[in-house]
């Protein structure tokens, strides 16, 4: 369910270029679920690739994701309230950031770009993160209240 979820707002959130809410569903689903995050965000990547056909894009997005979930399981497990509001957004929103340049090298082996032409891909593709990384730090804003939300949930029914 929860990577259907993850699923269902990346189709959502289709027409906005580079905005979406996998990078907070990925930070929160580690938060809450430690190790067993890593279920849910590669049924997200599998419902990616069923839907946008498992080509060229879809390859990076078999380890990006997964930058991200062991990122996130290197933050402290118990971080005080505020510092967490501040760093998961933050760590969101670099992620963003970092996301043309995460994804260069797999395009530059596919590609067959040198270190130059992948240089300017990434370049070329800076407005682009820039907004991914706004929209990732805003969504990030969310992880804290609702790691508190999932977590009451978890111990609830599970």
């Amino acid at each position: 369910m929860l990577g259907t979820l993850m699923f269902a707002s990346k189709i959502a959130m289709d027409a906005l270029p580079n905005i979406h809410l996998l990078g907070m569903f990925t930070l929160l689903y580690t938060v809450v679920f430690r190790k067993k995050a890593l279920i849910p965000i590669y049924v997200f990547v599998f419902l990616c690739g069923i839907y946008g056909g498992f080509d060229l894009w879809w390859i990076p997005y078999l380890y990006m994701w997964a930058l991200l979930w062991a990122l996130t399981m290197l933050l402290p497990k118990n971080m005080k309230p505020k510092i967490a509001m501040i760093v998961y957004p933050a760590v969101c929103g670099l992620f963003g950031l970092a996301f043309g340049t995460l994804y260069a090298p797999a395009y530059a082996l596919m590609f067959h770009l040198d270190f130059r032409g992948m240089i300017a891909w990434i370049a070329a593709g800076v407005p682009f993160d820039a907004l991914h990384a706004a929209g990732n730090l805003c969504a990030g804003l969310l992880i804290f209240p609702l790691s508190k939300v999932l977590g009451k949930l978890q111990i609830r029914y599970m």
